[in-house]
């Protein structure tokens, strides 16, 4: 299999997503008045002006590990005094400053964390908060992240967004990190494999894991990704399992590390523009999640 923690095959087209992601956002945001930056989103205490401080506050942290040095060993040392108040804090302090400036630096922080990821050496693992990751890793982290928090700005602003292909990320890291979800509570993952069959907003087919496990999920792709950053619950999603296994991990699923935090909000169905949960805050602890893939998309799209 490619190293996908370096190959530009995968690494170019992870960061021009990233890139269409954050810009969506900010397409989102940027005309806002100091009202619009003050709303309230789903996150408890957090406005829309603290999710993009988070989001900028986590692509400094990401630019600080990728060059090393003091300035990430300090973040490490505070993060470990204080794993969650760390990351409200930090959103805080930045969310305090003018709309301005925070969406001036949110843009710049953006553009340096892409050139600084396209230019980490092949081979190279970052070091983190968990695990060490690749830079194909981190983009991918960040793209989910970016993802999962511009749906609390929607839904706090009223706005629709698409239902488009870049959730295939978000629930890929759903699926890659399945282990994990059973780790952060202190519970065993059942021996038997899941397969994921999962069909995209246009058509895509999204595939992972064994084609002969007998546990499935199935169903909308962009609903599990919903899922598994913990934005709806299973009434709520057009997203099925089969057999056991399955369905104990679609109980807990969640692609984010940190705490998985309060259950989302129960709705009454699917909607399909604007996710409506509470925010769980995906925090910078990232599990680190290879996205190697360029040796096995099939033709339809889909990775298996």
């Amino acid at each position: 299999m490619t190293d996908a923690a370096t190959d530009p095959d995968v690494l170019t087209p992870l960061l021009a997503d990233l890139a269409a992601e954050g810009e969506q956002l900010d397409a989102v945001v940027a005309g806002l008045d100091d009202a619009g930056w003050s709303s309230p989103t789903p996150a408890p205490g957090w406005t829309v002006a603290h999710q993009v401080a988070h989001l900028h506050w986590t692509d400094e942290a990401s630019l600080a590990a990728i060059e090393g040095g003091e300035a990430f060993g300090d973040l490490m040392k505070r993060a470990a005094s204080d794993p969650t108040g760390f990351v409200d804090a930090e959103a805080e302090r930045i969310a305090a400053g003018s709309a301005e400036e925070l969406l001036s630096a949110w843009r710049d922080g953006r553009a340096r964390l892409s050139d600084a990821l396209r230019a980490v050496p092949r081979g190279t693992k970052i070091a983190w908060f968990g695990p060490p990751m690749s830079a194909a890793s981190m983009a991918t982290a960040r793209l989910m992240e970016t993802w999962a928090h511009g749906r609390d700005v929607a839904e706090a602003l009223g706005v629709e967004l698409p239902r488009d292909r870049r959730a295939e990320h978000v629930a890929y890291l759903g699926f890659r990190t399945r282990a994990f979800a059973y780790l952060v509570r202190g519970r065993e993952m059942p021996d038997a494999p899941v397969r994921v069959e999962l069909h995209g907003p246009g058509g895509e087919r999204w595939a992972w894991g064994p084609e002969d496990a007998p546990d499935r999920v199935t169903g909308d792709g962009y609903d599990f990704a919903l899922l598994a950053t913990r934005r709806r619950t299973r009434d709520d999603v057009d997203v099925a399992a089969h057999g056991a296994a399955a369905d104990e991990w679609l109980d807990i699923v969640q692609a984010f590390a940190g705490l998985p935090g309060p259950d989302p909000k129960p709705r009454s169905g699917r909607v399909d523009a604007v996710p409506l949960s509470p925010s769980v805050e995906a925090e910078p602890f990232s599990p680190s999640v290879e996205a190697e893939r360029s040796e096995d998309r099939d033709p339809a799209g889909g990775v298996s």
